[in-house]
Order: structure tokens, then C-alpha cells, then sequence
């Protein structure tokens, strides 16, 4: 059974989950930056003294987990998960939020480049101290992403948001919950996860709190185009039927186009206008073709999906903790 929400009015105690791939040299500067933040919300009423930030290194391949193990020692509000393997950012974000959901009143979860404006914390847990259960960072101005990534963000929210109209126009995986709506989001069990629809899925009240995104502090995006154009894909066809719906209205207007093709041919042939050469018949089979495969290539996409489903493989496995579990 789920816990219950946190009270209004009283401090709340907050974990803050930060994912980390490849992120030596950056994660000082990141626990400075957040444990200031909470002192900050501490001295405001907001949140308790003793929150803490949950550290989760992804199967890094540099020197990541040291520096976390560092940090732990060095400041006792600092935890550390690692995990076994590269499970991808959604599930080491899922790792911070279950193992820490019973020791927090209100988890959030950052990436750790701090791109997204820490300083909206404090706006985040004023609307959990109003009563409501999830607050959403949305981003207003992409100025310093390139111009290719900006328009393929507008293209993916316009897509995302035309397909479901649960999904929050501009939210990344900048967030808080409290800890029940957590719990509701263990129940589910899919492997495909992706957090931006799972959250508004889940419902409750929930609120938005807007913020400019910001220059990257050190090192570089862990996010290729490559991962981002997954990363979309699995948003898209997790959580809507529509490409499949996309092939059956495909299907329907390729036949339109036949019966006019066809009708074209039998009024040529009428007014005994000579149909020449080879080169329409054979780009009309390339068409039909290229539209049969990419049919079969989306309802493959699903049906790999639930392969995946099926095998019910753990999203997450822990290896190490600096608390020693």
C-alpha cells in the first residue's frame, strides 16, 4: 500500500537523485551547488536539515564512482548508488528514486551538467507545501542547445503532445514527487520506460514551475543525436498507438493512389495517349516497397517491445553503496 502524501505546512525531508555517466571532474562543483540549494530551502522552512543529495553512477567508465565515494566521506548529506552496467539514464534515475523513496518526504531528480536551473528547487517545494504531488520544470528558452537540437525538440514536444495530451510540452527529467506518487510508480513493472509520460500518466495534482536552461558547467553532453532520437522514439511508441495507426492510413491513401493511377491508365488508353517506357512502373514498386517496410519496421518496433516486455529483465541492479547495503 502506498504511503501517505507528506504534510503541508511542516518541512519536508528531500532527496535529490542526480544520474551520473562519465562525469569526473564535474560532480564537486554539482554537490556544492545542491547541498547550498537545500541549505537554502532549510533555512526558508522548506525542507528539513538533514536532506540529502542520491548520487547514481551508471556504469561510468571513467573515475565517476571514486569521486562519489570521495564526496560521501567528505559530506554526510552525500550518497552513492552504483550500478552493475550502463542501464541507461531512465532506469539509474528509477534506481535513486526507489531505493530512496522511504527515507524522503519529496524526491527530485537532475541531471547532473546542472543545465536545468537549480534555483527553482525552492519554487518546486513551495507547490508541494501547497499540496500538490508532482511539479514539472519546464524549459522556456533552449538558446544554448544548437540549432538542430532546438528544432528536433520542437518537432519531438509537437509530435509527443499531438499524440498524447497528457504530456507536459518542454518537461526533460527535471521534477519532484512526493514519495507516495513514487511508490505508485513502482507498480509499474514495464521495461520500456519512459519517465516524461509515466509521471503524468500516474496523475494526482500537479503543478509547473518554468526556468531558462543554462550553459553547461564542465565536460559534455552524455546525450549524442543518436541518443536523443532514441530516446524520442521510445517515448513515442511507448506510450501511443498512433505510428501503428499511421501505417493503416498510409495503407488507405496508397490505395487512393492506385485507383487513380488506375483510373489515369484506363483514360489513357481511351484516348489512346501511348504510356512510355518502364521508369513509373518501376518507381511505383519502389513506393509500395519503401511503404511495406516501413509498415513492417514500425509493427516490429512494437512487437520487439514486447520481447522485452515479456522477458521481464530487472531494470537496475545495484552493485555498490556508499552507505555499505
Amino acid at each position: 500500500m502506498s504511503a501517505s502524501p507528506p504534510t503541508p505546512g511542516r518541512p519536508l525531508k528531500v532527496c535529490i537523485v542526480i544520474p551520473c555517466y562519465n562525469e569526473e571532474g564535474v560532480l564537486g562543483h554539482t554537490v556544492n551547488v545542491l547541498l547550498a540549494q537545500l541549505d537554502s530551502t532549510a533555512q526558508a522552512g522548506l525542507s528539513t536539515t538533514d536532506s540529502f543529495l542520491c548520487l547514481v553512477d551508471d556504469g561510468s567508465r571513467d573515475a565517476t564512482w571514486a569521486e562519489i565515494e570521495q564526496l560521501a566521506r567528505e559530506f554526510p548529506r552525500v550518497q552513492g548508488l552504483k550500478l552493475s552496467s550502463n542501464f541507461g539514464h531512465q532506469n539509474a534515475v528509477i534506481a535513486g528514486l526507489f531505493t530512496q523513496r522511504p527515507n524522503a518526504d519529496i524526491l527530485i531528480s537532475i541531471d547532473a551538467d546542472l543545465q536545468d536551473d537549480v534555483d527553482v528547487i525552492t519554487e518546486m517545494l513551495r507547490k508541494h507545501h501547497e499540496g500538490k504531488r508532482v511539479v514539472y520544470g519546464v524549459r522556456e528558452d533552449r538558446e544554448v542547445d544548437s540549432f538542430g537540437k532546438q528544432i528536433a525538440a520542437r518537432v519531438f514536444y509537437s509530435m509527443i503532445k499531438w499524440m498524447n495530451d497528457r504530456a507536459i510540452k518542454g518537461h526533460a527529467d527535471f521534477r519532484s514527487a512526493d514519495s507516495r506518487v513514487v511508490a505508485d510508480l513502482e507498480r509499474f513493472n514495464e521495461a520500456n520506460v519512459y519517465l516524461r509520460g509515466l509521471f503524468p500518466l500516474i496523475g494526482y495534482s500537479s503543478a509547473e514551475v518554468r526556468y531558462v536552461r543554462k550553459e553547461r558547467h564542465a565536460g559534455e553532453s552524455k546525450y549524442s543525436y543518436r541518443k536523443l532520437m532514441s530516446l524520442a522514439w521510445q517515448g513515442i511508441t511507448s506510450f501511443t498507438t498512433t505510428p501503428l495507426k499511421l501505417v493503416l492510413y498510409l495503407g488507405l491513401l496508397m490505395l487512393v493512389i492506385c485507383f487513380g493511377i488506375g483510373a489515369w491508365i484506363v483514360w489513357a488508353l481511351i484516348v489512346g495517349t501511348a504510356i512510355q517506357g518502364w521508369a513509373s512502373t518501376v518507381v511505383l514498386i519502389m513506393l509500395f516497397s519503401a511503404m511495406n517496410m516501413i509498415g513492417l519496421g514500425i509493427i516490429g518496433e512494437y512487437v520487439g517491445k514486447i520481447y522485452r516486455e515479456v522477458k521481464q529483465r530487472p531494470r537496475y541492479i545495484i552493485d555498490r553503496s556508499t552507505q555499505g547495503e
